[in-house]
């Protein structure tokens, strides 16, 4: 964090006041604009990009408000969760999932849960589309379809608890930096070390979509371009190895 950034939090925290807010607004408006962008991969036409944004803002606000300058930990990194929960939020109360493309999402959540325990692995598309009664290329047609309802499903997994605009992270537990929950630090561990095994279960292409788009920050369109694929088939890709990661999930914690 630059001197002159530091000083405005430091004169926010210390006396907090409109001006100063939205300087600290102004300066950090980019990391709104870029996580609308990744929220947006995927979204129907009628979701405009600048309404995504003014969505964010909110979790900006929220984020600026809530930070704790004295623990240390990154603004940016705090951020994030907020303002993509607040978009996420205000998306869901615009009920804007069509119907039929949330009956689609159940029906491969399903087929997906069920395969993963008959089979004790990741089925291929193949598999996946015998158990929907469908043929592959219509199952790349619902994975499509249903792939912006999964955006931050990877996300919700790793999640600590609570609605998505307000999640309990370990950033919101501590004491400082020096004292961390012990309970908090076990959780988090335990919820990685089941994420990761989860990962590397996935077919080798599908954990490549994964690297690639949530660590190393690629948008779809650019991990298409890396694996020689087209953007809409990285977006099929991405959402079944999302559905599977979910399935994992739900039975490593349930066991």
């Amino acid at each position: 964090m630059d001197t002159e950034v530091l000083s405005l939090w430091q004169r926010y925290k210390e006396r907090p006041d409109k001006a100063t807010r939205e300087q600290l607004i102004l300066n950090y408006s980019p990391l709104v604009k870029y996580v609308a962008g990744r929220v947006g991969v995927g979204l129907p036409n009628t979701i405009e990009h600048a309404d995504l944004v003014s969505y964010g803002i909110f979790g900006l606000i929220d984020a600026i408000e809530r930070y704790d300058l004295s623990k240390g930990v990154k603004f940016e990194t705090y951020a994030i969760t907020r303002i993509k929960g607040a978009i996420i939020d205000e998306l869901r109360a615009l009920d804007w999932v069509p119907r039929s493309v949330r009956t689609k999402a159940r029906a491969i959540d399903r087929a997906m849960q069920t395969l993963e325990g008959r089979l004790k692995r990741t089925p291929t598309d193949d598999e996946l589309a015998a158990e929907l009664g469908v043929t592959v290329a219509e199952l790349h047609d619902m994975l499509g379809k249903v792939s912006f309802t999964s955006l931050v499903a990877l996300d919700e997994a790793l999640s600590m608890g609570g609605d998505r605009g307000d999640n309990l992270t370990l950033v919101d537990t501590l004491e400082d930096r020096h004292a961390p929950d012990p309970v908090a630090m076990f959780d988090e561990i335990e919820t990685k070390e089941i994420m990761l095994d989860a990962i590397t279960r996935l077919s080798e292409r599908e954990q490549k979509v994964i690297a690639l788009y949530y660590f190393e920050g690629l948008t779809l369109s650019q991990v298409g371009d890396v694996l020689g694929v087209t953007e809409s088939r990285i977006c099929q890709i991405h959402t079944k190895a999302v559905f599977s990661l979910r399935s994992k999930m739900r039975e490593r914690t349930a066991g």
